[in-house]
């Protein structure tokens, strides 16, 4: 496994965070800022993303902004290029995503939320990934990051969109940090349980082993720094998944059947 540590060599190396306007995205673009990283930050809502800017700037770096929806892909890819043109992009993070679930008495997810949140979590952040490969791989050097989560392990079925989309984001990773290895690109999935974050509030009942966005940016570093391929937090769901591949599937299934969940919004 190699280590990184940030030096003065990192200084001058751009690194791109998307859905950086609030949550885990906002909370690595600070702690990047601080190790002297300039930024380019995207995100949805333009006064959220430029108060995260203001305070990236703080540290004396430079900080780029670009107001956009990742829903639409062929929009993400071609200013991923663009920006890389102007600012050659050293660590590429994808962590724009959203989770809905079936709600109250809905028999079933709606057709249209199905499609917002495989493109948002799965589509987009996958070609993504790609152009940021094509771009890193010329310079022999480069880290990719995808935000995944812990629900791709399981088939939940009043969130099938979510943690559909999140497993196939995982395999993704999977296949593009084998493929990426031998040319120096490293490839780091992340995949963690409950974030203190606004779309995890949303989330109505109990949320076990809750840990904050600083907590969760200061790990996804961490693992930036040792090239780590697979992030998963905190340390107990790496154990559940261990277990889940015991269990057989018919009682995998019952258990899985009887977990009630629902949001507000």
């Amino acid at each position: 496994m190699t280590v990184r540590t940030a030096s003065r060599m990192d200084e001058g190396r751009y690194v791109l965070i998307t859905g950086a306007s609030s949550g885990i995205g906002a909370e690595l673009a600070w702690l990047y800022a601080a190790r002297g990283r300039p930024l380019v930050l995207w995100g949805r809502n333009a006064g959220r993303l430029e108060n995260v800017a203001a305070r990236a700037r703080g540290c004396g770096v430079d900080v780029r902004t670009r107001v956009l929806d990742v829903a639409d892909g062929t929009a993400a890819i071609a200013a991923l290029r663009e920006d890389d043109a102007s600012h050659p992009l050293d660590i590429v993070i994808l962590a724009a995503g959203q989770g809905d679930m079936r709600r109250g008495d809905d028999v079933v997810e709606r057709a249209e939320d199905v499609l917002r949140l495989g493109l948002v979590n799965y589509a987009t952040p996958s070609a993504m990934a790609a152009a940021a490969a094509e771009c890193m791989v010329p310079r022999g050097q480069g880290h990719i990051v995808l935000i995944g989560s812990v629900a791709a392990f399981h088939a939940l079925p009043f969130a099938a969109a979510y943690s559909g989309s999140k497993a196939g984001l995982k395999r993704f990773a999977e296949a593009q940090q084998m493929a990426l290895a031998p040319l120096g690109i490293g490839v780091t999935l992340v995949s963690p349980g409950f974030v203190d974050t606004p779309m995890s509030r949303r989330v109505v009942g109990a949320k076990p082993f809750l840990q904050t966005a600083p907590m969760a940016a200061r790990r996804i570093a961490r693992a930036v720094d040792r090239d780590r391929p697979h992030l998963i937090f905190p340390f107990l769901f790496s154990v559940l998944r261990l277990v889940d591949t015991l269990v057989p599937w018919p009682l995998k299934r019952r258990i899985l059947s009887a977990i009630k969940a629902d949001q507000t919004g």
